[in-house]
């Protein structure tokens, strides 16, 4: 029960591409022209077209930029194109890989503004427009909160920030594989995605989707070897190179591409339907019971996330039983997000989170309601 921190089981054959290449291969791309290296070349470029055919992104594949996963790329994008004096605003809701960020660049003469939500943690879109500045430079959200699965009002900011020529960014953590994400037609500039979660890939491997003229204005946070342009010591200026310093987690590309093989296979509708499903079936479980649900409490407007919290019991107690007497797991905390949980009004003492995923059953959703009753009815 906790896929929102990384999925599981991964997609059918992950785990052998994986191996495949480091038992058979063991190759490097971009240092050597030999077949093997082409080999893993070509799967390389194979796994960027499978994001750009996933995301419906309309720029060429050498835009899908390889990364060691989402808080890497969010780095990049933030620390890439900001600038001192500039304005971002980002939702209440922000995971500290965007947050941290932003906090260091303060120092910089960065600012920042939060669109506000409710306590079940929704925005209206229209709360950006009071927020936007001379100097908004970026619009960066969530498109749903690892804390409470509330989906954000994507389209609809998108729309304001197409009207206004705003930049807008999209931390797709938790819903890349389980929500459609149509990079064109929102009008996005850039799209940050991790591997190993609803793209049941392994960890350590994500990937960044820049818009043409988003990625000019960028700077590289790391420069060094790309296995290209070895005659000059200045960083090349061409994609994906650009963005792609050091060695390539190979590995972890090989096994992206079968879980992406897998993705475009089932359809990221099918996913989303067991998942709210399941979502739809603990929510119900939940409803008439001696705790509060930190969200919306509605699969139409989360993905397969959803925060308890346990008035009047330690969450981390609680958690640490579900463990230990049911062997259910959950992440208990502030998931790395107080903001979050200061607009859900779980801060200080967090949430215990149950997340979904592709694999949970109808009898596992069943079992940790069982585990919750006993607990609660223990108390």
């Amino acid at each position: 029960m906790d896929n929102a921190a990384t999925s599981f089981p991964k997609a059918p054959g992950v785990g052998q591409a994986m191996a495949h290449y480091i038992e058979k291969m063991g190759v490097n791309v971009g240092r050597g022209t030999y077949e093997q290296a082409s080999e893993a070349g070509l799967v390389v470029l194979e796994t960027r077209q499978q994001l750009k055919t996933l995301f419906h992104f309309p720029g060429k594949v050498k835009h899908v930029i390889f990364t060691p996963g989402a808080t890497y790329s969010l780095n990049q994008i933030l620390r890439g194109y900001l600038k001192p004096g500039d304005h971002v605003v980002v939702s209440s809701l922000e995971h500290n890989a965007v947050m941290r960020p932003l906090t260091d660049l303060q120092a910089l003469g960065v600012t920042f503004s939060r669109i506000p939500a409710d306590r079940e943690g929704r925005t209206k879109a229209e709360d950006l427009l009071p927020l936007l500045r001379e100097n908004t430079r970026l619009v960066l959200v969530n498109h749903a909160s690892n804390v409470s699965g509330t989906i954000f009002p994507l389209e609809e900011v998108a729309r304001i920030c197409r009207e206004r020529g705003i930049p807008l960014a999209v931390d797709g953590a938790q819903t890349a594989g389980y929500l459609p994400i149509d990079f064109e037609k929102l009008g996005l500039s850039a799209l940050s995605v991790p591997g190993h979660k609803g793209l049941l890939g392994p960890q350590g491997i994500g990937a960044m989707l820049l818009a043409p003229e988003f990625a000019k204005a960028m700077e590289p946070v790391t420069t060094g070897g790309t296995g290209s342009a070895s005659d000059s010591e200045i960083q090349p200026g061409y994609l994906p190179d650009r963005f792609e310093s050091g060695t390539m987690n190979l590995p972890g590309i090989f096994g992206l591409h079968a879980a992406l093989d897998y993705v475009l296979t089932q359809g990221v509708e099918s996913g989303r339907a067991h998942i709210k499903q399941c979502t739809r079936q603990f929510l119900q479980g939940v409803q008439d019971l001696p705790l509060r649900v930190a969200g919306p409490a509605d699969p139409e407007l989360q993905v397969g996330v959803v925060s308890l919290d346990f008035e009047g019991l330690d969450n981390a107690e609680v958690s640490f039983a579900l463990e230990q007497q049911f062997g259910i797991q959950t992440r208990c905390g502030l998931h790395c997000a107080p903001n979050a949980h200061k607009t859900l009004q779980t801060f200080p003492q967090g949430t215990v989170r149950f997340s979904f995923g592709h694999e949970t059953t109808p009898e596992e959703v069943a079992y940790a309601l069982e585990g919750i009753r006993a607990i609660l009815k223990g108390r």
